[in-house]
């Protein structure tokens, strides 16, 4: 790798799988430790203007955006401004920028997969908010690729799997939507599909623009857990066996969380050659991991 990589965010899930996996090909990333208080627009000012890596890779609000039960409209706000300043600072130092997005940025209103060039329609302030930081960094920084990512699962204890597990272990009714449909993406192969990317730009291949990636095979939250569950029983003796069904519109979540989240990956198989992996491959490793840390 020709190109300086700096990684903000290199702590997190999504962070940590990157570096694991750019070990295993020697390729090394710059992850500096955030501040106390977060990145924000002076520290990343101060933090480009002195190493001036070659392409910014930013999960620094990784958690927040793809495993938190919910985020204030503040906190989403001091985000947004990081970003938009961050994306200034790439294009000031001809910086390429790898930003992440979410399926939330769709509505989730029509049944068929949702491509890149369908006109997002955000439900929730997190969705809103990411669509919001894409047309920041469009606007600003031609050099760059915006990733949205399907439902993404990592080994974090207080992210969307680690609850759900926990919730488990307690004799209770476990309700998921058993008619909202998404692909699960484990962290690794999302790592997987950032690591391709970086690959190409060192290339210098001027791929810019907005790609999908989610695991193959859409499904429901139900069948995800019935998933989850059964390979989970190799490592503990879980109360619940089996989630229950419930309609997508009797979910707490229902107003912000897109019935319909299926991604079509075509672009990004035709341009990089990335091609989906089956997310049931991915549930074991994730599960070791969460439990081995856990």
């Amino acid at each position: 790798m020709r190109m300086r990589l700096m990684l903000l965010g290199g702590g997190n899930a999504l962070g940590q799988a990157l570096i694991r996996l750019g070990a295993e090909e020697d390729i090394a990333f710059l992850a500096p430790r955030p501040p106390e208080h977060g990145w924000d627009p002076a520290s990343l000012t101060l933090l480009l203007d002195e190493q001036r890596p070659d392409a910014v890779i930013n999960l620094a609000y990784y958690f927040d955006w793809f495993q938190a039960e919910g985020v204030s409209e503040q906190r989403l706000e001091q985000q947004e401004r990081a970003v938009e300043r961050l994306a200034e600072l790439c294009q000031h130092h001809e910086m390429i920028l790898v930003q992440p997005s979410s399926y939330r940025v769709f509505d989730g209103s029509r049944a068929t997969a949702y491509s890149e060039k369908d006109e997002p329609v955000p439900l929730g302030l997190r969705g809103q908010a990411l669509w919001r930081i894409e047309q920041s960094v469009r606007a600003t920084c031609p050099q760059h690729v915006l990733l949205r990512f399907g439902w993404l699962l990592d080994e974090s204890l207080d992210g969307a799997l680690g609850r759900f597990l926990t919730r488990a272990e307690q004799p209770q009714e476990l309700l998921l939507a058993d008619d909202r449909r998404g692909n699960p993406t484990p962290v690794d192969d999302a790592a997987r599909v950032i690591l391709s990317v970086l690959k190409q730009l060192d290339c210098q291949a001027p791929l810019w623009g907005t790609y999908h990636y989610a695991g193959n095979e859409a499904t429901t939250p139900l069948a995800l857990g019935q998933a989850i569950l059964a390979e989970a029983g190799q490592w503990r003796k879980l109360a619940v066996q089996a989630p229950t069904a419930q309609a997508h519109a009797a979910r707490p979540d229902a107003s912000e969380e897109p019935q319909h989240a299926v991604l079509a990956c075509k672009k990004i198989l035709h341009t990089f050659g990335i091609k989906p992996r089956a997310w049931r491959a991915g549930l074991s490793p994730l599960l070791d991991r969460f439990y081995r840390h856990g």
